[in-house]
């Protein structure tokens, strides 16, 4: 069965009943969000244990007495056919698959569809009538009052990858104001993404180039987060990547002036760069979390270590 991801996340009484869950499409910070969420929903009611899994092929069966439920976690669908979609639906497990669209994933995708024990939840960047049904939700729940004029102008200006939009409704939410006006929106947003995302793509400038751009867009703690998120996807493509024709296959359609640059970045790791690059972003998130006050700081630092891993 298909599900509607914004449905999902805004229907806070949805129910999760399935026991296998394909996320496609190629809007990963949403495919993840949505990972997430069920994950949270499932925790929210009973005890269960995360499992992280390469392939169907890899799934235990094994049950024993008092046993958390398990979660089963895998970023491709290898393995996934007709014949042991019927075999899992017999075990006392979610599924939850997490990958971006190509041709290995139609036919499955196909077959779940219509498959009554499955959700099948395909995620895109946002458009005009999912922002709007955001939106809404938004201002329902957190009693903001939004003038017409600068409602519209978050329709239109809101990022319409998720994570970003999200970042943005969380400054707003900050404010102390209720009564939210277009100027005191735009002292804490620059809406649209693109300007946080495009810093990675200069990270083998100069030092000093780096710094200039990072003190222009970065300029408070949730931009900090944006960019954080940002650079992530950038270094979980490379980490989780198994070589570059994986590589470059995983790299979303959108980004395709800046493809040649981003192979030229995983050129540059192997193995050994790819677990200090993992520490980084593990070690980062702590510390950002822990020191808003100098989440600026850290930010600057966690972008300089990233091009000093990616150039020893």
């Amino acid at each position: 069965m298909k599900l509607d991801p914004i449905n999902l996340l805004l229907n806070k009484e949805f129910r999760l009943d399935k026991n296998l869950y394909f996320i496609g499409g190629n809007e990963i910070t949403l495919m993840e969000k949505i990972c997430s969420t069920i994950v949270e929903t499932y925790r929210a009611s009973e005890d269960v244990s995360i499992n992280r899994i390469d392939s169907i092929d890899n799934f235990n069966n094994s049950v024993e007495l008092f046993d958390n439920k398990k979660i089963f976690v895998g970023k491709n669908c290898k393995g996934l056919n007709e014949d042991n979609l019927n075999n899992i639906r017999d075990a006392d497990t979610v599924f939850i698959f997490l990958q971006e669209n190509s041709s290995k994933t139609k036919k499955i995708k196909n077959i779940i569809s219509k498959d009554k024990y499955s959700y099948l939840i395909d995620c895109y960047e946002l458009d005009k009538s999912s922002k709007i049904k955001i939106l809404n939700e938004f201002i329902k729940s957190s009693e903001k009052k939004i003038s017409k004029d600068l409602y519209w102008v978050l329709v239109e200006k809101l990022d319409d990858k998720y994570i970003f939009l999200e970042n943005s409704l969380n400054k707003i939410l900050e404010l102390e104001q209720t009564d939210l006006t277009t100027n005191n929106i735009k002292k804490i947003l620059t809406l649209g993404n693109a300007g946080k995302e495009k810093i990675f793509f200069n990270l083998l400038k100069r030092n000093r180039k780096i710094i200039e751009i990072y003190r222009e867009k970065i300029l408070n703690h949730s931009d900090v987060n944006d960019l954080y998120y940002s650079c992530r996807f950038f270094c979980n493509l490379i980490i989780e990547s198994k070589d570059e024709n994986d590589y470059s296959r995983k790299i979303p359609i959108y980004l395709y002036r800046e493809k040649e640059f981003l192979i030229d970045i995983y050129r540059r790791y192997n193995n050994k760069k790819k677990k200090m690059l993992l520490r980084l972003l593990s070690s980062t998130e702590k510390v950002v979390r822990k020191n808003v006050d100098l989440s600026i700081i850290f930010g600057l630092r966690f972008l300089l270590n990233i091009k000093k891993i990616t150039t020893s």
